[in-house]
C-alpha cells in the first residue's frame, strides 16, 4: 500500500505549528458548549442555570490544561482533533444535563464532568509521556493478553440488561470491554504491520482473494475469534461487530486486498443471522428492528425504537429548541443509547448532520495522519482507532435510527458512560501522537561540508 505524503513536509521544509489556530477553536468549542448550557436553563425555567459559570469554568480549564500539553509536548499535531473532541464532549454534557431536569432522582451531568476530566488527564499523560507512537509496538502481545483479560472480567460479575459486560465494585461501575479495543488495535496494527508482505502476497489464491498461510493469518484470526466469542458469550453484540468491522478494515489496509471486505461482509452476514436466530435477547431486537411498531398494535405502548424514531420526526429540519423536546420518553436509556434521539428532536436534521460532519472530520483527520506516515505500525494503528470512531458512530447512528438493530453502545463523547469517555479521550491522545510523527519536518539530507539552508513553508 503507498501512503500519501499531504500531510507531511518534505526535507528542509519548516511547518507551522498551528497551535494558536487550534487555542482559537479551543474558545469557540467551549463557548457553543456553554451558549447550549444556558439555552437548556432558559427554555426549561426561563432563568439562567445556577452553575452555567462553573461549567464553562471547568470545560475551558480541561480544555485549556488538554492544549498545553499538546503545545509542549506535541507541537506539529493536527489542530482540528483537540476541538472538535472537546466540542463533542461539551454537546455531550449539554445534552445529559438537559435530560436530568427530566429525572430529578436520577442526576448524571456531574458524573460524566469528572469522566471527563479522568479522560483529559489520561489524554494529558499519554501526549506528555508517550514521545513514539512505534514504542506500542513492542507490547503487542502483552496489550493481546491485556484485551482478552479485560474482556473476560466482567463474566463473573452479574448481568446488566441482559449483557455482562459490566464491572461493578461498590457504587463504581466501569466496562473494561471499552479499553480492550485500545489494546487490540494496538496489536492488530504491530502483527499486521510486521506480516504485511506475507499476508498479501503468500498462501493460496481462491477466486480474487489471496488466502495467506495459516501459519501466518492463523495467530491473528485466533485472537480475533476468541475476542468476539468472549463478547457473543457476554451478549455484547455491539463491541463484537465493532471487533469484527476493525479486523477486517486492518486487515483490508494492511495488505489491499479488496476481497477481505466482501468476506467479512459474508461473515458477517452469517453470524448476524445466526446469533440473532439463537440468542433471544437478540431475536427481540431484530423483531423490533423489522417492525417497531408492533407494541403499539398490539396496545402495549411504543418500544424504544418507536419513541426513538418519533423524536426524529418531531424534530424537523430545525428541531424543537434545547430543552422543548419530549425523548425522555424513551425511557432508561435516553442519555446513553438513545441520546442521538434528543439531538435530532431538539437540534433537528441541521443539528444532527453538524454532529455527523464533525465525527465526520474527526475521523478523516485520523485517516490523513495514518496516510502521511512512513511507518506501517503507525499508519495502521491511525487507522485503526479512527475505523474505532467511526464504527461506533454508525453502529449506535444506525440502531436507534432503524437502520440496524439495537445493539447498545455508547455514541462517543456524547452519551452518559464513564468507560466510554475515557477510552475516547485516549484515542484522541494517540492520534494526537501520530499526527505530530505525521507532520514534524523531516531533516534534510546534507552532504559532507554543506551546510542546507532551511526554508520557510509557504502554508
Amino acid at each position: 500500500m503507498t501512503a500519501t505524503t499531504a500531510d507531511a513536509p518534505p526535507p528542509g521544509v519548516r511547518t507551522p505549528k498551528r497551535r494558536g489556530v487550534e487555542l482559537s477553536l479551543l474558545v469557540c468549542a467551549v463557548l457553543l458548549s456553554v451558549l447550549g448550557y444556558v439555552d437548556v436553563g432558559l427554555a426549561h425555567s426561563g432563568a439562567v442555570p445556577p452553575d452555567a459559570l462553573r461549567y464553562g469554568a471547568g470545560l475551558g480549564g480541561l480544555a485549556l490544561l488538554a492544549h498545553l500539553a499538546v503545545r509542549f509536548r506535541a507541537p506539529y499535531a493536527d489542530p482540528l482533533l483537540l476541538p472538535i473532541a472537546v466540542l463533542l464532549n461539551g454537546l455531550g454534557l449539554v445534552l445529559i444535563y438537559r435530560l436530568d431536569l427530566e429525572t430529578p432522582k436520577d442526576q448524571a451531568a456531574f458524573a460524566q464532568l469528572v469522566w471527563s476530566a479522568l479522560g483529559v488527564a489520561l489524554f494529558g499523560a499519554v501526549v506528555v509521556l508517550l514521545r513514539d507512537h512505534r514504542t506500542l509496538q513492542r507490547y503487542a502481545y502483552l496489550s493481546m493478553a491485556s484485551a482478552l483479560v479485560l474482556m473476560l472480567l466482567p463474566i463473573f460479575f452479574p448481568a446488566v440488561n441482559g449483557a455482562k459486560i459490566w464491572i461493578r465494585i461498590g457504587g463504581l461501575s466501569f466496562q473494561p470491554g471499552e479499553f480492550a479495543k485500545i489494546l487490540l488495535a494496538v496489536f492488530f496494527a504491530a502483527y499486521l504491520a510486521a506480516n504485511r508482505n506475507a499476508l498479501a502476497y503468500t498462501g493460496r489464491r481462491i477466486w480474487r482473494l489471496q488466502l495467506p498461510t495459516g501459519r501466518v493469518l492463523g495467530p491473528i484470526a485466533a485472537i480475533w475469534l476468541l475476542s468476539v466469542g468472549v463478547l457473543v458469550l457476554e451478549r455484547d453484540l455491539g463491541t463484537s461487530l465493532l471487533f469484527f468491522g476493525l479486523f477486517v478494515i486492518m486487515l483490508y489496509v494492511a495488505t489491499g486486498r479488496t476481497g477481505w471486505i466482501a468476506v467479512g461482509l459474508l461473515l458477517a452476514g452469517v453470524g448476524a443471522f445466526a446469533v440473532g436466530s439463537v440468542e433471544p435477547h437478540v431475536h427481540s431486537r431484530v423483531e423490533d428492528w423489522l417492525n417497531p411498531y408492533a407494541s403499539i398494535e398490539a396496545g402495549d405502548g411504543p418500544s424504544q425504537l418507536a419513541q426513538s424514531l418519533f423524536s426524529f420526526a418531531a424534530g424537523g429540519m430545525l428541531g424543537t429548541g434545547l430543552g422543548l423536546g419530549h425523548s425522555i420518553l424513551i425511557g432508561f436509556a435516553s442519555k446513553s443509547d438513545f441520546i442521538l434521539a434528543t439531538a435530532g428532536e431538539e437540534l433537528g436534521l441541521v443539528g444532527l448532520t453538524a454532529l455527523f460532519l464533525l465525527y465526520a472530520l474527526l475521523v478523516a483527520r485520523g485517516y490523513r495522519a495514518g496516510l502521511a506516515l512512513r511507518d506501517p505500525f503507525g499508519r495502521l494503528l491511525a487507522i485503526g482507532l479512527a475505523s474505532i470512531l467511526a464504527l461506533q458512530v454508525f453502529v449506535i447512528a444506525g440502531g436507534v435510527m432503524g437502520l440496524i438493530p439495537l445493539t447498545g453502545m455508547a455514541m462517543p463523547f456524547l452519551a452518559q458512560g464513564g468507560s466510554s469517555v475515557v477510552t475516547n479521550w485516549i484515542i484522541v491522545a494517540l492520534l494526537i501522537r501520530v499526527s505530530d510523527s505525521a507532520r514534524a519536518p523531516r531533516p534534510e539530507p546534507v552532504e559532507a561540508g554543506v551546510v542546507a539552508p532551511i526554508v520557510e513553508d509557504a502554508r
